[in-house]
């Protein structure tokens, strides 16, 4: 049983502030590999998941970006943090969350493509005007940044 599931059996459906980590992760074209996900059914956003007890930030985000993708990623530097949402966000189960995202940008990625079919559909590398619209709302201001500070460069 994960983390998240213990603190569930405790405080039951009460909002949780929980911390996670994703990668902007770019192909020689600064496409952004996006995660077509089973939930929310249709949704698209960046690799990562939520931090587990006795692990950092960049561990979270290098071990959700292999559990998901079967890609290794290093060099990560840290591109912003995003908090302070407004509403929180719901779980499938309906538990609600507030998200502290800490985002990194990928230096380099190796490895073969491996889906997991329990969390993904599949992963594509889009553009700016690529974008799905199906964006989880939480990870748009995160994607709309990385494109305009490569616009400013």
């Amino acid at each position: 049983m994960g983390y998240i599931q213990k603190l569930r059996e405790m405080i039951g459906h009460q909002p949780l502030i929980l911390v996670g980590s994703v990668v902007l992760i770019a192909d020689h074209q600064n496409r952004l590999l996006l995660q077509k996900r089973n939930y929310p059914k249709e949704s698209w956003g960046l690799p990562g998941g939520l931090m587990e007890l006795a692990e950092s930030a960049e561990e979270t985000a290098v071990r959700e970006v292999k559990e998901e993708t079967g890609l290794t990623v290093s060099g990560l530097k840290l591109f912003n943090i995003y908090s302070g949402v407004r509403t929180p966000a719901v779980a499938e189960n309906g538990d609600q969350y507030y998200p502290v995202t800490i985002a990194y940008k990928a230096q380099s990625f190796e490895g073969k493509w491996l889906i997991d079919p329990n969390e993904s559909e599949t992963f594509e590398f889009r553009s700016k005007d690529e974008l799905p619209s199906t964006l989880l709302k939480n990870q748009l201001k995160i994607i709309e940044d990385y494109f305009s500070a490569d616009e400013k460069q």
